[in-house]
């Protein structure tokens, strides 16, 4: 069946590759092989592929920029479904439409282009709309639940195409409807202001410096492990627990950003999941609280 599915995706002119290795498709540059690899060009492909594949109980997972996630380095029997070629974006006044493979970057810079502001924050994130819509991504005192005027999402279990309005996405901190159910997010149609183009850019340039200030951007990582408590920021009680610099294998807590943790090279899958763990049990065993991973691991 595999391989009458990459026929198919072929007569449909999608990128297919058998047996890929996963490491360029995640920013951590972790993972072992997919026995197929595919990255459809529009949503009517993603939907009819979804529904062949689940029609044949063949298993699949969905990937966008691959930049919060930790990917097992083993083989995945079934598909990996990669949407970073599902990129249209289309300015209509004051709304931008867009599929969920767009970059956040180029949404930024669109945006910017069109004298819209609103997205400054999100201008250095490593993402796709799609994912940062799922996990309402934030930074710089904004977040995606700002500016998502409404979504269109196939439910995967029913398989319907559905479209909902700014309520109705349930956004939260780190946290979206997408979140509790099993959807996935097509397409996502913003609103934003229009503002000065020049204060706009400076903006975005004022971010970007201070994330190659405080980041460590020249290593592969899925950006911030933990999530932010209601009282604490994970990484100050990180650093408080003098962990700045631990390390398991080629994985270490970063001495730039006690939040991120980086891969130095080499760093495999076990390595990363055990320096998760180690920071997890002494931030507990010194304060009390237990930290709650925000990379997603597959």
């Amino acid at each position: 069946m595999i391989n009458t599915i990459s026929e198919y995706l072929k007569e449909k002119r999608c990128i297919v590759k058998e047996n890929e290795s996963l490491k360029e498709y995640n920013t951590f540059k972790i993972g072992g092989t997919a026995e197929l690899l595919v990255m459809p060009e529009d949503c009517e492909t993603l939907v009819e592929l979804i529904k062949l594949i689940k029609a044949n109980g063949i298993d699949y997972y969905i990937l966008g920029n691959g930049s919060n996630v930790l990917i097992r380095d083993k083989h995945f029997d079934g598909v990996f479904i990669v949407l970073s070629c599902m990129n249209r974006i289309e300015v209509r006044g004051e709304y931008i439409y867009a599929d969920c493979g767009a970059s956040l970057n180029r949404l930024a810079g669109t945006a910017k282009e069109n004298s819209l502001s609103g997205l400054e924050f999100a201008y250095g994130i490593p993402g796709t709309l799609g994912g940062a819509v799922y996990m309402n991504a934030g930074a710089y005192g904004g977040q995606m639940s700002d500016v998502v005027y409404s979504s269109e999402y196939l439910d995967l279990d029913t398989l319907e195409v559905k479209t909902i309005g700014e309520a109705a996405h349930g956004f939260s901190y780190r946290k979206s409807i997408f979140d509790e159910h099993n959807f996935l997010i097509l397409s996502s149609v913003l609103k934003l202001p229009y503002g000065e183009k020049s204060a706009i850019e400076a903006l975005m340039l004022e971010n970007m410096t201070a994330r190659k200030t405080k980041q460590p951007l020249e290593y592969p990582s899925a950006g911030s492990v933990f999530k932010r408590g209601e009282n604490y920021f994970a990484a100050k009680l990180i650093e408080d627990c003098d962990l700045k610099g631990a390390s398991a294998g080629g994985a270490e807590v970063s001495v730039k950003h006690s939040g991120f943790i980086i891969n130095k090279g080499g760093a495999s899958f076990d390595n990363v999941v055990n320096l998760i763990e180690h920071v997890k049990s002494v931030v507990f065993k010194q304060t009390g609280i237990t930290l709650e991973c925000e990379v997603k691991i597959i």
